[in-house]
Formats: structure tokens, C-alpha cells, sequence
């Protein structure tokens, strides 16, 4: 007898009891299928979905929705080591991901440049799985449950250190189909974040590294990229057009040579 339902429904995945629920390997490689023609889009710490089932790793329904997958990863991965390689400071960078999930993002940007790096995650459920996620795929990459606030507190970052922020708090209903993400209304809000990063290391050089979507309001965008010295933008043509991810990547306290100030 076959348990499984047909056809899954992937609402049930993003907003039912599947949402807080660990899944089962079918579950993960039934998401891909259905929503995006692929059982192995959920791949993540370098591993097809089967593989870091197999080794213990767990995802719950929401953090599939929501995990950067290996591909987006290894993209972002390598933009922001482009970046790095221009800072002229010669200690160990400090990567730092305020909100981690699975931490295969954090995981990816430490694959691309030598750094320390911690993340936070607030969710104590989310947490306890990528912790132990990290501890059966034995990975380089330290979580705290804690948030983003309270976790910088604790921070302490050397005189000749670049700063590192991965900045992808959820967007809950801050993404809307036909007019785009406003940064202004994800949880908390993008340019609230930056100001606690940039109030919080006010005498540190910065690199922001803030996840954002194919299409952006404009505003929302200005108001970002306003507060830093120079910025730029990359989207990733991984999925379909107009459904694809992308990085804004901010400085403050340093320009990149031979990049221009802005786009």
C-alpha cells in the first residue's frame, strides 16, 4: 500500500501541519518535483537531498520552503569572495549569518573564502535541527539560538578584520508577485537590520551581504543602498524569469577598487 498522497499538495508544505513537521526524504523530493520539476532541488551542504538524508540531516517543511539551495549558495558564495579578495585588511574575515536556518548559506560563503564564521537562529526548533544537522554531516559552521540582536552583542571583531553580514531575515508578506519585495516590510524590516549593524560596529569596514528577489521596489531599494559607501547587485538566473534570488552587495568604511561606487 502506497502511504503517500497524491497529488501533494505544496500549500500543505508552506502553510498546514507540514510546515513545523521534520519530512521525510519522499516529502523533501516531492516539494522539488512539484514545485519546481526537480526531486533533487532541495540540495544542500554540497549533497543531493537522498545523500544528507542518509547521514542523519533533517529539514523541517518550512526550512525546505526557505533553505538556500546548493546552486544559489555556491553563487553567492563565490560573489562575495570576488568582493573579500579586494579588501585590503589581512586578517581572518568574521562571516556572520544573523539569520541562519540550515546554515547552508554561511556553509557555502566559508566554502568560497578562508573565515571564521557563526550564525543565529532564534527559532529553538529550527536551531536544535541544523544543529544537529552540523554535528552528522561534521561541518565547519557554528550556530547560536539566539537572535540577531542579542547575538551581535557578543561579538567581538579584531582591528584589521572585515566584517561579514548575511542579512535574509523572512519576508512573510513582504514579497508580492506582480510588484516585487519591499525590504521595508520583511520581519524586521532590511534597513532596520543595517542600522543595528552599522550602529552596533560604527568604526569596523563592513560587507553587506542582503538577500533580495528578482524584482525589488525601487524605493525599498534606494533607502538600502543609501546607507553604504558603494553597492551593487546580482540576481541568479537558477530558476524561472521572474522568480529568481539575488544578493545586494553593500560596503561601508571601504570601496572595492576598480569597482564602481554604484550601479
Amino acid at each position: 500500500m502506497n502511504d503517500h498522497p497524491s497529488p501533494y499538495d505544496r500549500e500543505l508544505l508552506l502553510l498546514g501541519p507540514k510546515r513545523n513537521t521534520v519530512l521525510e526524504l519522499w516529502e523533501v523530493e516531492r516539494y522539488g518535483s512539484d514545485s519546481y520539476g526537480d526531486p533533487e532541488y532541495v540540495s544542500i551542504y554540497g549533497m543531493r537531498p537522498a545523500n544528507w538524508y542518509a547521514k542523519g540531516a533533517r529539514l523541517l517543511g518550512r526550512t525546505a520552503v526557505e533553505c538556500t539551495r546548493d546552486e544559489l549558495g555556491h553563487a553567492i558564495g563565490k560573489d562575495v569572495a570576488a568582493i573579500v579578495s579586494t579588501c585590503p585588511l589581512t586578517a581572518l574575515p568574521l562571516v556572520v549569518d544573523l539569520f541562519v536556518g540550515s546554515g547552508n548559506t554561511l556553509y557555502w560563503i566559508l566554502r568560497h573564502i578562508r573565515a571564521r564564521g557563526i550564525g543565529f537562529e532564534p527559532d529553538i526548533r529550527v536551531f536544535s535541527l541544523t544543529r544537529q544537522n552540523i554535528a552528522a554531516l561534521a561541518l565547519p559552521v557554528e550556530i547560536v539560538n539566539a537572535d540577531y540582536r542579542s547575538g551581535l552583542t557578543g561579538v567581538s571583531v579584531a582591528p584589521r578584520e572585515l566584517l561579514i553580514m548575511f542579512i535574509a531575515p523572512p519576508w512573510g508578506d513582504a514579497l508580492e508577485m506582480r510588484t516585487g519585495l519591499d525590504l521595508r516590510r520583511t520581519s524586521p524590516p532590511v534597513t532596520d537590520i543595517v542600522d543595528f549593524v552599522l550602529q552596533r560596529f560604527p568604526h569596523y569596514q563592513l560587507l553587506c551581504v542582503i538577500q533580495v528577489y528578482e524584482i525589488v521596489l525601487p524605493d525599498s531599494m534606494g533607502e538600502l543602498k543609501a546607507r553604504f559607501d558603494w553597492s551593487t547587485e546580482r540576481i541568479y538566473d537558477l530558476n524561472t524569469p521572474g522568480q529568481n534570488h539575488g544578493i545586494v552587495l553593500g560596503t561601508k568604511g571601504w570601496i572595492p577598487p576598480m569597482l564602481p561606487r554604484t550601479d
